[in-house]
């Protein structure tokens, strides 16, 4: 008797993301590690020298991590009400934050106290940072002013009162001491120059601005607000350049690679986009738990910090090269590994005596069902709820196998209400799919064959049969569309393309004939 043959299950091809080099190189992530902070994370800053720690901004206190620590190598919270913005200074000495009372506070890294403390705002601060030359502060508030402050006195040096709305978001020129640029709730972005006291740039992003960002060469800036991320070119007096919109819901932070050839958003939709700087499209998305406010990258994109309204922070970090190396090494080098290889690759010689031990075959359930002939049995085991929602292959594989023996048209019929919905609901799910529809079209055409007559008993099945009827009409009218725009294509490719006539030399084109060559009489009968 012969061996039982396996249904063969067919791989079809994925329909799902293409795996790009963005894609390997953003899911080059270790699993998330989660830290509970005790607020909403508004703020997150990473140190520009080594170890390259980081602020987190959340509620009355601002907390410093270490690249690799779960705990805060550093607290800050000597702050009244909720801080807004801390960010480090160039050199990684000092921190500058605001706070919900007005009151804006400098920290040194290695103390506790604040160094200096600068007044003179009448409502929150939200906005806070360091001039390229470190000698003073631009802050921003919902007073509608931003105000840049010496550092060595804390005194005030200029105020700038043009917006008409909360100011929100603000950044340093990194390299000119003058320029900063502010974002508020009034749709505006401004460029203010120090030695004019005014602002030089105004630009309207049509949405109230939560983030703004500079690139490294200060040509381009990225605004943020509403569901729109904009990008404006600064050397042609900010003319904006593109508009994305990717998001369904407003827009919080932004942040650029390390490289700057990729450019990140995160939202209140929970999502965090990757853009690719040259033609501005997504290349890559994180999903998270919750609504992002803050968003930060180390450098070399070495980890990815992200903070959430819930007080969540998610820390994911990339995977050492070496160690996974190491890793997959150690897996290749368990006994358990050298226990199955063993013997393989012998070769018995010419006086000696093979003794073969059988294999023995392992079956699915279905097949298992098959081999004894089971079929109702086989359909019903390859129709359960994973196999027919995740694997959907495997239950086409069974339909074509039964239809292959002459048997299937026995596994269908006698089904009761539950069994037939079930069938149904899979032709529903399936049935217009390019890749099963040759197998399950007649198939379809078979349950309605059996089923004819007893149409109109089963209320579940009379709706179920109405939304297979639905889908074929729309599938139809899809097909009738495509090709009548098949067609109009046909129609211009042809038009466009230019005639060649083929020269005839010897050949006359009145009347075919060779040149010199008589035309026949036709004789009188």
């Amino acid at each position: 008797m012969a061996s039982f043959k396996p249904t063969k299950v067919l791989l079809y091809p994925k329909l799902g993301e293409k795996v790009t080099q963005d894609t390997l190189y953003w899911k080059n992530y270790k699993a998330p590690v989660q830290i509970k902070e005790f607020g909403a994370i508004t703020n997150i800053d990473f140190s520009p020298v080594a170890p390259h720690n980081f602020a987190v901004t959340a509620f009355t206190r601002i907390h410093i991590y270490g690249p690799f620590s779960q705990e805060p190598v550093k607290t800050f919270t000597k702050f009244k009400d909720t801080a807004y913005c801390g960010r480090f200074r160039s050199d990684g000495q000092l921190l500058v934050a605001g706070c919900e009372d007005s009151v804006v506070r400098l920290f040194d890294i290695g103390g506790k106290v604040a160094l200096r403390m600068f007044k003179g705002h009448t409502k929150a601060v939200h906005v806070a940072d360091f001039t390229s030359d470190r000698y003073q502060i631009l802050t921003g508030s919902d007073d509608y002013t931003c105000r840049l402050w010496d550092l060595a006195n804390a005194a005030e040096l200029n105020t700038y009162q043009e917006h008409t709305d909360y100011i929100r978001c603000g950044v340093t020129s990194k390299l000119n001491r003058d320029l900063f640029i502010t974002g508020s709730y009034d749709h505006t972005l401004k460029l203010f120059d120090a030695r004019v006291n005014k602002s030089v740039m105004t630009m309207d992003h049509g949405q109230p601005v939560e983030s703004v960002l500079l690139y490294p060469s200060e040509g381009l800036l990225v605004s943020a607000g509403g569901r729109y991320v904009k990008v404006w070119d600064l050397l042609k007096g900010g003319q904006p350049l593109v508009s994305l919109k990717n998001h369904h819901k407003t827009v919080t932070c932004l942040c650029l690679s390390s490289n700057g050839q990729r450019l990140l958003s995160g939202s209140l939709d929970r999502h965090v986009k990757v853009y690719s700087t040259t033609n501005f499209k997504v290349v890559h998305n994180f999903d998270y738990a919750a609504s992002i406010l803050s968003l930060a990258l180390a450098p070399d994109d070495e980890s990815i910090v992200v903070g959430m309204t819930n007080g969540i922070l998610s820390l994911k970090h990339r995977k050492n090269p070496e160690e996974s190396k190491e890793l997959s090494g150690q897996q290749r080098r368990r006994p358990s590994y050298r226990v199955f290889v063993k013997g393989k690759n012998y070769v018995p010689k010419q006086d000696d005596y093979l003794v073969s031990k059988p294999v023995k075959q392992h079956l699915e359930k279905y097949d298992k069902q098959l081999k004894k002939f089971n079929v109702s049995k086989a359909l019903d085991t390859a129709l359960e709820s994973w196999t027919r929602l995740k694997k959907p292959e495997i239950t086409v594989a069974v339909v074509k196998e039964l239809d292959r023996r002459g048997t299937l048209k026995n596994a269908l019929a006698g089904r009761d209400e539950p069994g037939l919905s079930r069938i149904l609901n899979f032709l529903v799910g399936n049935l217009v799919d390019p890749r099963f529809a040759p197998v399950l079209v007649p198939a379809a055409e078979m349950i309605l064959d059996i089923y004819k007559s007893v149409i109109g008993q089963s209320p579940v099945v009379d709706r179920q049969l109405l939304r297979l009827q639905e889908l074929l009409e729309k599938e139809i009218d899809y097909q009738q569309n495509l090709l009548e725009v098949l067609g109009m294509l046909d129609t211009m490719f042809a038009s466009s393309i230019p005639r060649k006539e083929v020269p005839c030399s010897a050949i006359s084109r009145s009347n075919g004939l060779a040149q010199g060559e008589a035309r026949p009489q036709l004789q009188a009968t």
